[in-house]
């Protein structure tokens, strides 16, 4: 397929639907890169924030976009070692072991055509081995994308960052892909309770069918009164907040104990701002992000791929909506409009 043609959805202006378009594939590999079928996407919120421009203007346009997939490596680069042809890899959002390559340069319409390590909107891919984790063949591709970035992230908060103890409290606000993830990890470690928090009934219906101990509407209640009742006066050993949304990120605060910790993970407006009482901070509480949850892709997804065999990990029921490329601005539209309850799959090339 090298040097041949694909179909892929190009971010061409910002604000904008993406291009479903032909768009050429590098004539050969250089040191480090990887030729990869992609079978399947998912869509993280990175690339809704990429769409709508929450970081501000983006000088790479036109470019590819997606960094959670799955598919099949047809062809290695110089140096690669760590994948053959043939195998079924999991494309990440971060490094993991490997060669960090240069980036590709593909061909639309006559100009050139950007795109990172990694890219999953696209038939096939040119990418940085670093980004590619090999996975058993038994692991359904369908649900492999999930591995790459909402579990890594999830997961990766939990026991990277969180850390929670046996029988400590954790409220997760915003149960999107992510934070399905950060409930069932946190159920994994035998936290207690585990409190969901959305504006959606729906989502919180699949949390809690995932492991959440108790769904809160936040439309319909105010998480505050909850959230106390429940565990007092004190609030919560842990508050993760997988939501752009900074007030979900202020009450996070709020609830936490005076010596707990709150987790930042979702994606906020380059001129985001929040206020937030310092005193607690005197006192040891704990406010932080955490980066695709300080995850190692190559060693964590092959632990996370041993949970899926032995059906501790349930990715195929975080999957609620399935789209092809082509109705790829559909599954975007509903992302923003949040009506899609937990992860949406992208069937791109299987």
């Amino acid at each position: 397929m090298l040097g041949k043609q694909m179909k892929a959805a190009i971010l061409a202006v910002q604000h904008q639907p993406l291009v479903i378009d032909d768009v050429e594939i590098p004539q050969e590999l250089s040191i480090g890169q990887v030729l990869v079928r992609v079978c399947y996407s998912s869509i993280c919120g990175s690339q809704i924030g990429e769409i709508q421009g929450v970081k501000g203007a983006d000088p790479y346009l036109p470019h590819l976009l997606g960094h959670e997939g799955s598919g099949v490596v047809e062809a290695i680069g110089p140096g690669v070692s760590l994948v053959a042809v043939g195998d079924h890899v999991v494309m990440a959002a971060k490094d993991g072991d490997g060669i960090r390559s240069n980036v590709p340069q593909y061909r639309w319409r006559g100009g050139g055509l950007n795109a990172g390590w990694v890219t999953t909107f696209n038939e096939y891919a040119v990418v940085s081995e670093s980004r590619l984790t090999p996975i058993p063949k038994d692991v359904d591709l369908k649900i492999a994308p999930l591995l790459g970035c909402a579990i890594l992230t999830g997961f990766g908060a939990v026991e990277n960052t969180v850390q929670p103890k046996i029988g400590e409290s954790v409220v997760v606000f915003g149960v999107g892909g992510v934070g399905l993830s950060v409930v069932q990890a946190a159920g994994l470690v035998s936290a207690h309770p585990i409190i969901a928090v959305d504006l959606s009934k729906s989502k919180l219906q699949l949390a809690t069918r995932l492991g959440a101990t108790l769904g809160v509407e936040a439309t319909k209640q105010d998480p505050r009164d909850v959230i106390y009742e429940v565990l007092g006066d004190a609030g919560a050993d842990h508050t993760i907040v997988c939501t752009e949304n900074l007030e979900a990120l202020e009450t996070a605060y709020e609830v936490t104990k005076t010596n707990g910790q709150t987790i930042f993970l979702g994606l906020p407006s380059s001129k985001g701002h929040v206020s937030l009482p310092v005193l607690p901070l005197h006192y040891g509480r704990i406010v932080t992000g955490s980066l695709i949850g300080e995850s190692q892709p190559s060693e964590a997804i092959p632990r996370y791929t041993r949970l899926i065999d032995a059906g501790e990990l349930q990715l195929k029921e975080m999957i609620t909506d399935t789209f092809s490329l082509e109705e790829i601005n559909q599954a975007v539209d509903k992302m923003i409009q949040g009506t899609i309850d937990g992860r949406c799959l992208i069937e791109v090339n299987p």
